[in-house]
């Protein structure tokens, strides 16, 4: 099995976070591209990127959003996280090569439902490349 954890909704709190670190490959986005059919070529085409508002190639957005799926299903809280709805604002463009800082904040827990509310940011240097906000449901102890 490979690295994964898991944290039980009564381990949880408010303010506890989880980041990760991933540099953006050109393979990473060619992969991603086979993967879901996106082949808009602002991801995949040199030439027609350079005539884009961007001047270059720009990694899907979904990538970086895929960043916050991996950290919940793996992480924090981990395995038997059960994603309910992410919200997602896409705010700068992430190149290739570019080093992704990506940081999951419980900002509220729902005893009754055993929901946690996470912020979500993924960063490029200091600037915001995404936010969003996202709901999930926790196991509890004895479901683990």
């Amino acid at each position: 099995m490979s690295d994964v954890s898991a944290a039980c909704f009564d381990e949880l709190s408010v303010g506890q976070l989880y980041k990760t670190t991933n540099i953006v490959s050109d393979e990473d986005i060619v992969k991603f591209s086979e993967v879901t059919g996106d082949v808009n070529p602002i991801h995949l085409d040199e030439d027609y990127a350079k005539a884009s508002i961007f001047g270059e190639r720009i990694a899907h957005g979904m990538i970086s959003a895929g960043y916050i799926s991996a950290i919940f299903g793996t992480k924090f809280p981990g395995a038997g996280s059960i994603y309910l709805s992410q919200s997602l604002k896409f705010k700068a463009p992430v190149k290739i090569g570019a080093t992704v800082e990506t940081t999951v904040t419980i900002i509220d827990l729902n005893e009754k439902r055993k929901f946690v509310t996470l912020k979500c940011e993924c960063k490029v240097g200091d600037v915001s490349v995404l936010t969003g906000e996202a709901l999930l449901k926790v196991p509890i102890k004895q479901e683990l």
